[in-house]
Parts: C-alpha cells; structure tokens; sequence
C-alpha cells in the first residue's frame, strides 16, 4: 500500500461565494470527502493536511472583536481552534463517506504543533495571507488603525500577512505514526500545524506565526516516508505566463525547470510558489519520490498519471 500525504488547498474548505458558516464549511468538506474516498478506496494509505487562512483569520477577528467581553486569544491559540474545528468537519465528512461506501477506516484529527527557529529571517518579512480579502483603501485603513502587515494576494484582492517561518521539527510526529501504522486516516499539521519555539530550557512556546501548509505536509512527507506528496489546489496543472494569452499548463516539471520557472517569476508568492517550493524539497529529500500538484477532482486521475503536474 502506497503512502501519500494529501495538502488541501482553500477551495476543499470553503467555496467561492457561499457563506463562511460553519455550516458552508461542512457542506463543502464532505464534498472533498468524497475525493478522499476515491483515493483511498484506490488502496493507498492516506494521511490529510489542510491550510486555515479564512478560518484563523476570522477567529482573530472574532477574537479581537470580542476583547471587551472576554480576552482576545494569541494567534498561536487562535491556530490551534481552527485546527480542531477542521479537522472536527473532515473527520466528520470523511467518516460518513466511508461508512456509505463500506469503507471500514476510522479518521481522527492531531492537533500538531510545529517547531520553527526563531531567528529565521521571514519573522523579518511577513508574506503568509490569513483572513479575508479587501480592496485597496480598505486595507490601508486596516494597517493604519491596528498596525497589521497587508499586502495585496495574487491579483486577488488585499489580505492581512503574517510571518512564514520554515518547519524544522513536526512535535506529535511518534502520534501520527501510530496512527497511520494502526490504519488511521489521520489529519495532521492542520494550517501548517500551531507554530512554536523552544526557549532556553528546551520548552515549547506560542509565536505569532502561520507556517505555509504546502512546506509543512512536505515536511511530514518525509518524516512518514510516504511515497509522493499530493498538493491539491483550484487548478489542474501548474502554469507558467498564468492568465497570459500565452499561457502554457505542464504536465511534467523537473526539479531544474521548476528552479528555472521560479528564478524567472512564474509563480506567485502566497498561491501557487509555496506549492511548487514544497513539490521541489520533497523531490529532492530521497531519490524515487514524486510530489504532483492538481485540482481536487483530478487526484484519482494524478495519482494514475493522466492529470495535473507531476514534479520529478
């Protein structure tokens, strides 16, 4: 049985134009579960990871909006609700996908913690999008009454960014393992896992940080040893001249192409450079591996080499 590692993008969350309701959001991970199921039912051995940029950031501003009644929440703790809460909906969504399909695996959630140093520069520079999307004006007003970082996201719109440091060290990795060896279908590092540091004494603290989901399911890739590292996404295919009329989908990418395509600008920061970044890491950590990156509906077809990007 092949072990993969599969990063939800935003759009297996929430979708475009509906409500961001608790509700919304269950109605679309059961949707996604559906995928899942596919694969799995494919015989591979599956553990999810899942971004949380929406999500954290409405607690935050929920959090923050609330500070008169009760006190608002670091970001770390902010993190790691919106890990529970997702992975609450996707244990609930993928689990009643496999019942009706007579899919006897249990799922459960590891709300996972994710070491980084504290003297990586990207502390320096903060570039990860969470929260909503705003115009212009209205994030400049934003950044001037309460001191936030925006910066515009992709040709998208403005978002709130925060520091993206690298994951060194993933904590409740001997957890997941467990799981996995005993059958689980796990979810782990949800939103790049809760970012901590360790001081002096060698304890664990909270930072204000979002990790980059794609770079931490790399992470746990090659931690698990998996077989290939699936990053799904809105699109089928990486793109170089994206939304140029001389755009040109790759079903292939090797790892000096992918290089090549980032040195020239090819990929966005934020959207789809971390992707393409974890896909190369992963690539390059043991000879043998592969990292495709694809829609959700084209994983099946991915994984049997007829859709999306295959890095190699």
């Amino acid at each position: 049985m092949k072990k993969i590692v599969v990063a939800l993008g935003g759009n297996a969350l929430q979708e475009a134009g509906k409500p961001a309701t608790a509700e919304a959001q269950l109605e679309v991970v059961e949707k996604t579960a559906e995928h899942i199921a596919d694969i799995i039912d494919k015989g591979y051995q599956v553990v999810v990871a899942h971004g949380n940029g929406p999500q954290v950031g409405r607690i935050v501003l929920a959090s923050e909006a609330a500070a008169s009644v009760t006190p608002a929440m670091p970001f770390d703790v902010c993190g790691a609700m919106s890990q529970g809460y997702i992975g609450y909906h996707i244990q609930q969504g993928l689990s009643k996908v496999l019942r009706n399909r007579g899919i006897n695996k249990e799922v459960a959630t590891v709300v996972t913690q994710v070491v980084v140093d504290q003297n990586d520069p990207k502390f320096q520079n903060p570039s990860k999008p969470i929260g909503p999307f705003y115009t212009e004006d209205e994030a400049k007003a934003i950044a001037a009454e309460k001191g936030y970082v925006m910066k515009e996201d992709a040709g998208r719109g403005w978002r709130r960014v925060v520091a993206s440091p690298m994951p060194v060290e993933i904590v409740e990795l001997d957890a997941v393992k467990c799981l996995v060896d005993n059958g689980f279908v796990v979810v782990s590092v949800g939103g790049g896992g809760i970012p901590v540091i360790r001081n002096a004494k060698g304890d664990l603290e909270g930072t204000a940080a979002v990790i980059d989901k794609d770079l931490a399911s790399e992470k746990l890739a090659e931690d698990l040893d998996a077989d290939a590292l699936v990053i799904l996404t809105a699109v089928e295919k990486v793109s170089i001249n994206y939304n140029k009329p001389n755009q040109k989908d790759l079903d292939t990418l090797t790892v000096d192409e992918a290089k090549q395509y980032i040195a020239e600008g090819h990929f966005a920061p934020g959207s789809m450079l971390p992707k393409v970044e974890a896909a190369i890491k992963f690539v390059e950590s043991k000879k043998g591996r592969k990292s495709i990156i694809t829609s959700l509906d084209k994983a099946v077809e991915a994984l049997e080499g007829k859709a999306g990007t295959v890095v190699c």
